[in-house]
């Protein structure tokens, strides 16, 4: 079953989990990963495909890239090691489709799409810095598979170039609002772009967000505001190696944004505001009731100095005081008891 099938109702949600490089590239690790992630909950697991001998200038590929994160001496080389193989992304979609979960890349150029395409993954997501890349995008809903498209870094002018190309294509495809930032600064977070986006792009199955926020807020946030659909990148330790860890959900964290979100239409109910068996005992202890203050004798006549309001609520209600001052008793009646328009003239 993919996203689309899991979101046919207009309540439910779609969470995916971005392991994007924090593997490493380790198979081993990135089974691990999966497994734990789908021990939290989520609906998909994301990856990343990238050719970078295509990808990038022979300059730019070469070039020094020498920090705490590096995974080679030139940025190519970082790159290189961190690529799992055709194989090993064939194993992870076996293992992950296994137990009930999506598999779901991102490729960043054509011949890993053709590559994906050998593998018959389902769907795919494009990267907000292709929004821009229309040749890339085209190649992509030839598959006729759908489509999530992040929307980071892009103007409205920009998400419109891509959706009218999209809708040319007749394509299955949903737009995440995202701001391309590692990690997000809340303020720069602009979830108000959510309902806008529902608003604009009436012909996308969801609207979504890619969150890179240091945190779990945005997530229900975003969902109360329209979004179905929620990625988050997610590592087994924020300590690892790699510029992504640092703002990658644990598995704890991950856990808890799962929940969060997938409980938020439960919490939401409905509007009857009916009774609630539920709250029947505890609001049966804190309810008072009228009763009387004392022992009274048949005749007496009723006012404030001769009733109160005390709990339980199995009698009449306050709101009824108003109907009894001024009555006749027409029976002898006890403390405490609860007060009864039987007991009136």
């Amino acid at each position: 079953m993919n996203f689309t099938d899991s979101l046919k109702n207009k309540d439910s949600s779609y969470i995916i989990a971005e392991i994007g490089n924090n593997h490493q590239g380790s198979l081993e690790l990135a089974l691990k990963m999966s497994e734990e992630a789908i021990y939290c909950g989520v609906d998909a697991i994301k990856f990343q495909r990238r050719n970078n001998k295509e990808l990038f200038t022979e300059e730019f590929y070469n070039s020094p890239y020498i920090n705490s994160n590096s995974f080679g001496d030139v940025y190519g080389e970082h790159r290189e090691n961190l690529e799992l193989s055709l194989q090993d992304l064939d194993k992870l979609k076996s293992y992950i489709e296994s137990k009930n979960c999506d598999f779901l890349v991102t490729p960043f150029d054509f011949s890993s799409l053709e590559d994906l395409e050998k593998i018959n993954c389902s769907f795919y997501k494009i990267a907000s810095a292709d929004i821009v890349h229309i040749p890339l995008i085209e190649k992509i809903a030839n598959t006729l598979k759908p489509i999530i498209l992040s929307t980071g870094f892009a103007t409205y002018a920009d998400i419109n170039r891509a959706v009218k190309r999209l809708d040319e294509f007749k394509s299955d495809y949903s737009l995440l609002h995202c701001t391309a930032s590692y990690p997000a600064n809340v303020s720069d977070m602009n979830l108000n772009c959510i309902p806008e986006m529902i608003k604009r792009y009436p012909n996308a199955f969801r609207i979504g967000l890619s969150d890179h926020e240091n945190g779990i807020d945005s997530a229900s946030i975003a969902y109360l505001l329209g979004a179905r659909i929620f990625e988050k990148h997610f590592t087994l330790n924020r300590a690892n190696k790699g510029t992504d860890n640092s703002f990658s959900l644990e598995p704890t964290g991950l856990k808890k944004l799962v929940r969060n979100i997938k409980r938020i239409p439960i919490c939401l109910g409905n509007s009857s505001h009916d009774l609630l068996k539920v709250e029947e005992k505890p609001v049966f202890k804190m309810r008072k009731s009228i009763v009387y203050k004392d022992n009274l004798e048949k005749n007496q006549k009723l006012d404030l100095s001769n009733l109160e309001f005390r709990c339980p609520g199995e009698g009449l209600e306050p709101y009824f005081i108003n109907q009894l001052i001024g009555k006749t008793l027409k029976t002898n009646v006890k403390k405490h008891q609860c007060v009864n328009f039987t007991h009136i003239k």
